[in-house]
């Protein structure tokens, strides 16, 4: 039995435990780092000093608005310094924290404002009338609508509201920060990007938040004071969780409005900028950059992207211009990224670029702060590790959420075995490397083939025409399903229907070979993923 046994006087006391969560981070870096850059938008450059004081203010200003612990605080920003203070603030005054997709329709947000029950809400002035409108809209009570102006962008304020920082000033620099009691308090409320009916509100702990931001600083292998883009935006999964995290390095958070090709350039070029997280989309957008909105740079920025897998042409191409590229993987429910592509060098270095970019195509393994992620069968055993043989992505750790708000049979059944539900479909390799095959809706089942609509895309990808693609089934009398594409071109380009299926034919199967090619702009979310639910619409009405 050993001594261990009798572990009386062992217990936890407040000397020796305290609850985990990121708003330690900004506490400390108001000290560690208060000189320190933190923010950057345009004119607008705050010390860490100054962000740890504005963030207090704003905890202050919402708990002399009547905000209790446990309430909701909602913000519709794009990724500006308030949007990245409202990370902090809000929890700061005890509140749970409610980013909304900037891009959703009234209806949506009035739903999201009622199924959350926001108290307050801050509003950038450009989705004041967004507000506005969902506010009347809702069956309950209106949150109060504080508006955020951004003039610099041409968005002043409408007068119809109080102003951010007139609700700034109200507020006190010497309000005592509310820490949770425990680690397992909800930091944040996230709604699913649902496909189908009405979105879920994924509820976040502290706990899990703070860990997130611990593993990846490892992940990406971080030193101190790193310049980092935020560019994944910050209503989605808290943009990964990096604004939580860039205290901990003393780092800067450099805001981006607007994610055009010239401004990340710009932002490398001139704010020494050397991380960013992205969509596929994005690499896409600078590899396509017209030369004039290029600029020299003369060190590796770092790019974590998720999404969709990146077509391996378009890895290749990214590389050769000064980034480097992490393939990670999550969702809502798991915080952002929990698996990532970790790089071999002694096993993969010498391979040439073709078969490098699908290594680094794959989703890969846990990261550190996770317990176990593994592809299973529907009796959730483990498949076979060969590369071929499809499950789905099981996954279990530290940043799982607590569940979806007032849903608990959709919270019952996603952890079903212990493990969360992912509901892609992947393959494993004999490493254990994960690699997505497709969302379980995703697949097109031809003549009772499986065929990978991911698949097709990464051919469609390397044809030097095409700038974006999305393959969907279209309904079909004889097969039941055949692969139809949509594809967005490059400026200058017009190849045929047929010289785009010739491509394919050459290097795919007859009858994973799309029937159909469209050429059009592809429908997008806010985060740059492309709708393919939309894109199954038309595909059904080709017919």
């Amino acid at each position: 039995m050993g001594w261990m046994h009798n572990e009386e006087g062992l217990e936890k006391t407040a000397a020796n435990y305290v609850p985990l969560t990121p708003l330690s981070h900004l506490r400390r870096a108001a000290t560690v780092y208060a000189g320190h850059t933190a923010v950057i938008y345009g004119k607008h450059r705050k010390t860490y000093a100054e962000y740890y004081e504005r963030c207090t203010r704003l905890a202050s200003a919402l708990a002399d608005l009547d905000v209790k612990s446990g309430e909701v605080v909602a913000t519709l920003i794009p990724n500006l310094p308030a949007q990245a203070e409202a990370h902090f603030g809000i929890p700061a005054c005890g509140a749970v924290l409610n980013t909304i997709n900037i891009r959703l329709d009234v209806g949506t947000v009035s739903y999201i404002f009622d199924h959350g029950e926001a108290k307050v809400v801050l509003v950038d002035s450009q989705f004041v009338e967004l507000a506005e409108n969902a506010c009347q809209r809702m069956e309950g009570n209106p949150p109060l609508i504080i508006e955020v102006p951004d003039d610099a962008a041409g968005f002043p304020a409408s007068g119809r509201h109080q102003t951010y920082e007139d609700l700034l000033q109200s507020g006190s620099a010497d309000f005592n920060w509310h820490m949770p009691k425990d680690e397992w308090e909800s930091l944040a409320l996230n709604y699913t990007s649902g496909t189908t009916g009405r979105p879920k509100g994924v509820v976040s702990h502290h706990r899990g938040s703070y860990l997130m931001t611990m593993g990846t600083v490892i992940s990406w292998r971080m030193t101190l004071n790193p310049v980092f883009m935020a560019i994944v935006p910050l209503f989605h999964c808290n943009g990964w969780n990096h604004t939580w995290m860039m205290p901990v390095l003393g780092g800067t958070v450099v805001c981006c409005r607007d994610i055009l090709a010239k401004t990340i350039y710009d932002a490398i070029a001139d704010e020494g900028v050397q991380y960013f997280g992205g969509a596929p989309i994005v690499l896409n957008m600078i590899v396509n950059a017209n030369g004039e909105d290029r600029r020299e740079f003369d060190h590796q920025v770092e790019v974590f992207t998720a999404g969709a897998p990146p077509a391996p042409a378009t890895l290749i191409k990214i590389e050769t211009l000064g980034f480097n590229v992490t393939q990670v993987y999550g969702l809502t429910e798991t915080y952002g990224h929990v698996t990532e592509c970790v790089w071999d060098e002694n096993q993969w270095g010498r391979l040439v670029t073709q078969d490098r970019a699908a290594i680094k195509a794959r989703q890969g393994v846990a990261f550190p702060m996770m317990e176990h992620i593994t592809v299973m069968d529907e009796t959730m055993t483990q498949v076979a590790m060969d590369g071929q043989t499809q499950g789905e992505i099981m996954i279990r750790g530290n940043c799982v959420m607590k569940g979806y708000l007032k849903n608990p049979e959709a919270t019952r059944e996603s952890f079903e075995g212990g493990y969360f539900h992912s509901g892609d479909l992947a393959v494993q390799h004999a490493d254990t490397y994960v690699q997505i095959a497709d969302r379980a809706k995703d697949i097109i089942i031809s003549g009772g083939e499986n065929i990978s609509s991911v698949e097709i895309e990464g051919v469609l990808m390397g044809h030097p025409s095409v700038s974006l693609c999305a393959v969907v089934a279209k309904p079909d009398a004889k097969w039941g399903e055949v692969p139809c594409a949509f594809i967005e071109l490059l400026e200058g380009e017009n190849p045929t229907e047929g010289d785009i299926i010739a491509f394919v034919r050459s290097k795919l199967a007859g009858f994973k070979t799309p029937k159909t090619i469209i050429f059009q702009q592809l429908p997008k979310t806010s985060t740059g993923k492309i709708q393919k639910f939309e894109l199954r619409g038309q595909a059904k009405d080709l017919n």
